[in-house]
């Protein structure tokens, strides 16, 4: 039986430091640039389409998110090569970042896979992860999938934050009711 330690909704977000090309340095859902929250997303990696498509696609949401305070993050457990590679698909601004260590991810509660074959990847895998981290560095939102094809919406999804970081609306965390 495999054991799963999932994140949940209002609980801190844990510290996990990445580099990206550059070899600059970035902690997960400290939010740069005078934004006051982060969104974290986590990729399988360059042999993944999916990825590469979703990537690419939030791209052009970028601006919007900035709008609203929400800096824009990626990373996936390749190593730098693979993620040099990858670039040559991908048309991105924000920021990617490599080597999530399976210690990371599963500190993170993603799920992990293998590879199928070697032709895949050569190392196991987080599966997708999206972590909106408040102000407070506490998981406002959150969305694992154990597998490349459940991912929320875009336009949905930042409709959703944008309605959320509305003070109007004064919505709270959601799904922080005790069991």
């Amino acid at each position: 039986m495999n054991y799963t330690n999932k994140l949940v909704a209002g609980s801190p977000f844990p510290s996990v430091t990445l580099q990206d090309l550059e070899g600059n340095a970035h902690t997960l859902g400290k939010p740069r640039d005078g934004a006051t929250w982060q969104m974290v997303l986590i990729y399988r990696g360059r042999h993944c389409p999916k990825c590469t498509q979703y990537l690419n696609q939030i791209e052009a949401y970028q601006e919007k998110l900035a709008e609203i305070g929400i800096d824009l993050v990626a990373a996936s457990g390749d190593s730098k090569a693979q993620l040099e590679e990858h670039m040559t698909r991908l048309s991105v601004t924000f920021p990617l970042l490599y080597g999530l260590s399976e210690a990371q991810m599963k500190s993170l509660g993603l799920y992990i896979s293998l590879p199928r074959s070697e032709q895949e990847t050569d190392h196991s895998f987080a599966e997708p992860g999206m972590f909106v981290i408040n102000e407070q560095g506490t998981i406002q939102a959150v969305d694992l999938s154990n597998n490349p094809f459940i991912r929320p919406d875009i336009e949905t999804l930042v409709g959703g934050l944008t309605w959320i970081r509305n003070p109007d609306n004064n919505y709270p965390i959601r799904g922080t009711a005790p069991y």
